[in-house]
């Protein structure tokens, strides 16, 4: 089965398993998933994250982490830039959502990145997506 959008499956998948507070999740393997992987741990939104190499295409094991009250650290997890729409933004326009205390993501000409490390860097993109 083919998948239209896998930037959306894995945001949908992540929000499902913080719902059901499960431990780990499994998304599909791509370069940009695994960018928007490598910026949530970074972040410290995520404990970390495996690539499982299947034969085929792949599959990333993102194993999700939560405060000691068992409440997830992501409350809102946004897609902005869609297939149909896509949503490209310079670095003085780039969202700080909750005031800085979130992150949005950004696919730059220097990969796959935050909005602080795309300020510090002076460059703009394509805005994925939004977490709060």
């Amino acid at each position: 089965m083919s998948i239209g959008d896998p930037i959306a499956d894995m945001l949908n998948r992540i929000r499902n398993a913080t719902r059901a507070k499960a431990k780990s999740v499994t998304c599909l393997n791509s370069k940009v998933c695994r960018g928007i992987a490598d910026v949530l741990k970074s972040e410290g939104y995520i404990d970390g994250f495996d690539v499982i190499d299947d034969g085929r295409q792949g599959q990333i094991k993102i194993r999700l982490k939560y405060t000691t009250a068992g409440d997830s650290l992501m409350h809102s997890l946004t897609r902005m830039s869609k297939p149909g729409r896509r949503m490209y933004r310079g670095v003085e326009t780039l969202p700080k959502p909750l005031q800085g205390l979130g992150i949005a993501i950004v696919s730059t000409s220097k990969g796959v990145v935050s909005d602080r490390a795309a300020r510090e860097q002076r460059i703009g993109g394509e805005l994925l997506c939004v977490i709060e």
